[in-house]
């Protein structure tokens, strides 16, 4: 069976913390990425000052040619070959240093576009399932790559856009000092004026590309969530009224990315109606010049090109300093969906197990309330012995659901503390907490990868040998066996290739594979047909076998052979003992047993 051998992530220099302090800060969060790569920026731009300079030298070369030509006429050609030589030369080196330039930009910036994913998914993936709960999954993946492509987008606007005219308009501005320094001075003037009213038009602008931003990432975030639960949409007739809800979000999107546009191209036609007078002033001034016998006609050529040169770079300039303030806005939008402080991250002091966890769990007087809800646990107190079996059932909001998202540090408590083996979990590393329990959930997680794969899940680093071992041992094996590629075969997106019942076994592999003292079981069986579920508790049985087990169930006959039954109500426990007892005790237990067995008979 093929095995993916390279299960590390490449560690990166940046941490947690070094990325929050980013938020806001869009420009300095480029820098960081570029100094990753100094060498490679520093020859890119280099290249491009070396290609401008040539291209400016170009007219300065032609004015040569001109003025040799006139001056020597075609009886001596000598000079004229020479100033031919010298235009050849400059015009070659001007396509070569595009050329090294671009070639080391295929490296370099492709390079930062993964860094920053890589970056931003391990810090998005450090968030806690409140964070999600409360977004779009689907928007916050869009926006990571929304990022990674603004900053490329704003790495070659840097080189080929901004960069370019900036060097064009100062050489060219040089030049012009030769012919005639008041004309100079009087370009520099009027170009900084039009390049800082472009700028700070373009800045007013910045609100429009944010909004322009979010719509974005929403449209995108909405057709994941429909996609992603098509078979719900499909089931109940609603695919005509998603399309209409999203073609409503679209409309938005489409006329906040129209205003944004429009603004844009607002400040271009201002800019194209200025160049066009003020290139229109320069041509008439240097040909009057010449009138007047202070410029010579390579003179006039030379003007003539370097002004056209000048006051298209500061369009240019001006246009790509719009396009770079929409990215910067679009990569600010995205950095501040991302980078929201984590909720839940190891405490500098944090630490693992002194020995194996044997799997004792304690609630000590534990409090604990949804955001803006009331507490669902107040001064709770529970022991769970390592190597019992206890079962936890109540009515739908009682709190059993809460209690294993506390125990696995999905959520924080307010008040109390829970622990493990007398260590609070708040005191825990995030790697030890997380190897001392599995998980078998209701509706089981998996990866749109081979079977195989989300076995090893459980444990990355095991042997071929131990995946089949941890399948024979949930009973999957023979089933997994019978596709038609074995365990290479690939589930669909979210295991939608599998029944319920394979599904869970398959979840029981892996836990069988993590062998983790604490099994945590929640509601593994209450969705499976009578003869899944057979299979399904039989591989649970086996699991159960020396290990700590915490269960919600519905179906009380699956908690029968558990040492220990506890009944929840609003957050209190109204009854803890073992099943026998319970059983023949008068209480919410043995009413949940009569009301299931009458259920039963009715369904008969």
């Amino acid at each position: 069976m093929a095995r993916d051998t390279d299960t590390t992530i490449t560690d990166t220099t940046i941490t947690d913390d070094q990325l929050v302090r980013y938020l806001g800060r869009p420009l300095p969060f480029i820098f960081r990425y570029v100094r990753r790569h100094a060498l490679q920026h520093v020859v890119i731009f280099l290249s491009v000052a070396v290609a401008v300079g040539c291209t400016v030298g170009a007219t300065y070369a032609t004015r040569f040619l001109i003025d040799t030509m006139t001056a020597h006429g075609a009886h001596d050609m000598g000079p004229i070959w020479r100033a031919v030589a010298f235009l050849v030369v400059v015009i070659a080196a001007d396509n070569l240093s595009w050329r090294v330039a671009g070639w080391f930009a295929t490296h370099a910036f492709v390079a930062i576009t993964g860094d920053v994913r890589r970056d931003l998914f391990r810090y998005l993936t450090g968030h806690s399932a409140a964070f999600f709960a409360e977004r779009m999954p689907g928007a916050m993946a869009t926006r990571i790559s929304t990022s990674a492509v603004s900053l490329f987008t704003l790495e070659n606007l840097a080189a080929w856009n901004v960069l370019p005219p900036c060097l064009n308009v100062a050489l060219s501005i040089g030049l012009l000092l030769t012919v005639s320094p008041l004309m100079a001075g009087v370009i520099v003037a009027l170009s900084a004026g039009l390049c800082y009213l472009m700028f700070r038009m373009a800045a007013g602008g910045r609100g429009l590309h944010q909004h322009f931003a979010s719509e974005a990432a929403r449209v995108d975030g909405e057709m994941l969530d429909v996609i992603n639960n098509v078979s719900l949409v499909r089931s109940f007739g609603m695919a005509q009224y998603e399309r209409l809800r999203l073609g409503r979000t679209m409309r938005q999107e489409m006329t906040a990315r129209g205003r944004s546009l429009r603004y844009l191209e607002k400040l271009r036609l201002l800019h194209a109606v200025l160049t066009a007078v003020l290139t229109a002033g320069l041509l008439g001034w240097v040909v009057m010049l010449w009138h007047l016998g202070q410029a010579s006609i390579g003179d006039v050529v030379m003007v003539t090109n370097l002004g056209f040169m000048i006051l298209h770079g500061t369009r240019d300039l001006a246009v790509a300093l719009v396009e770079t303030i929409q990215h910067i806005s679009r990569l600010d939008e995205a950095l501040a969906a991302i980078l929201v402080r984590h909720e839940m991250v190891d405490s500098p002091e944090a630490r693992g197990f002194a020995e194996s966890s044997r799997g004792e769990v304690v609630f000590r007087d534990v409090t604990f309330a949804y955001p803006g809800g009331q507490p669902v646990l107040s001064h709770f107190n529970l022991t769970i012995a390592a190597g019992s079996r206890v079962g936890l059932v109540g009515r739908s909001g009682s709190g059993k659901s809460t209690i294993l998202a506390l125990i696995q540090r999905l959520r924080y408590v307010q008040g109390g503390e829970i622990e493990i083996d007398g260590i609070d979990i708040r005191d825990l590393d995030e790697e030890s907490l997380r190897a001392c329990m599995s998980v078998v959930p209701q509706d089981v997680s998996m990866l749109r990868r081979s079977v195989l794969e989300n076995i090893r899940y459980g444990k990355p680093d095991a042997t071929d040998e131990e995946v089949l071992a941890a399948a024979a041992a949930a009973g999957c094996r023979d089933f997994i066996e019978a596709m038609p590629e074995g365990f290479e075969t690939e589930v669909g997106d979210r295991g939608v290739k599998l029944s319920g019942g394979q599904r869970q076994r398959i979840a029981i592999a892996r836990a069988f594979l993590r062998n983790a003292p604490i099994l945590i079981l929640d509601e593994a069986t209450s969705a499976l047909d009578s003869e899944s579920e057979q299979h399904v508790q039989a591989a649970l049985d086996r699991l159960k076998i020396g290990r700590t087990v915490i269960a919600v169930a519905h179906r009380l006959s699956t908690l029968r052979d558990f040492d220990r039954i506890v009944v929840m109500d609003h957050g209190r426990i109204v009854q803890d003992g073992p099943v026998g007892l319970l059983e023949r005790t008068a209480g919410p237990y043995r009413e949940f047993l009569e009301r299931q067995a009458m259920s039963i008979e009715g369904a008969f």
